[in-house]
């Protein structure tokens, strides 16, 4: 039995594999969110990573996903830093949710 890579369930599962180990590792960031928003967020970009795939194909979908990780990074080693908040721990906590809660 071989493994066919070329199907969109592929990248859907890796691309779901991914988020779970990060809501695993780094979902106590958002612990202050309700639940349903934290859903409501996987949801949504699953629908979307999964309408890039079908649509646009696989570098689109990718690309979209790789723009976002540059996003990300961005946030944590230059605007949290500013905030004078450190970007891999979030501490001081008390100052990252009131930046937080302050953006909603």
């Amino acid at each position: 039995m071989s493994w066919i890579t070329s199907v969109y369930w592929f990248d859907l599962s890796l691309y779901l594999g991914l988020l779970v180990l990060g809501t695993f590792c780094f979902g106590h960031f958002e612990s202050w969110k309700p639940r349903w928003r934290r859903v409501l967020k996987v949801v949504l970009f699953t629908a979307i990573f999964a309408g890039l795939l079908q649509l646009g194909g696989r570098p689109l979908a990718w690309g979209f996903l790789g723009s976002l990780l540059l996003l990300v990074l961005y946030v944590h080693a230059v605007w949290l830093p500013r905030h004078g908040i450190n970007g891999w721990t979030g501490e001081p906590r008390e100052k990252y949710l009131a930046l937080v809660a302050r953006r909603r």
